[in-house]
């Protein structure tokens, strides 16, 4: 995969995230304790719906630091190599998620 490509690729999937995170911000608001008109269950659901979005918005953080990691790399001439032994990372490994480090031998390892 050419960098060119790889770097809009990275640029397109954080601009992906950025737009997930806005639209699921009020998903990971505090959930308030409205005891006259919200139920025990529906609480507990609301609770466990507040969660499940923070946990998402965790995983989207951790593949922006992988994409914002990417570009540098990118920026660096040093993307496309393992950062474990230095050799060059399979071209279909790149092609699959241009934010990888290392090569699948490396990787397997780990």
């Amino acid at each position: 995969m050419p960098e060119e490509e790889a770097r809009a690729r990275l640029l397109a999937r954080r601009a992906e995230l950025d737009c997930e995170d806005a639209a699921n911000a009020d998903s990971r608001a505090t959930v308030e304790l409205q005891q006259d008109s919200v139920g025990r269950l529906s609480r507990m659901d609301a609770m466990q719906q507040q969660a499940m979005a923070q946990a998402t918005q965790a995983r989207r953080k951790a593949e922006r630091a992988r994409i914002e990691a990417a570009l540098r790399r990118l920026d660096e001439g040093e993307w496309g190599w393992c950062s474990a032994c230095g050799e060059a990372i399979a071209p279909g490994r790149l092609a699959h998620d241009p934010s990888v480090t290392l090569c699948l031998a490396c990787a397997s390892r780990s």
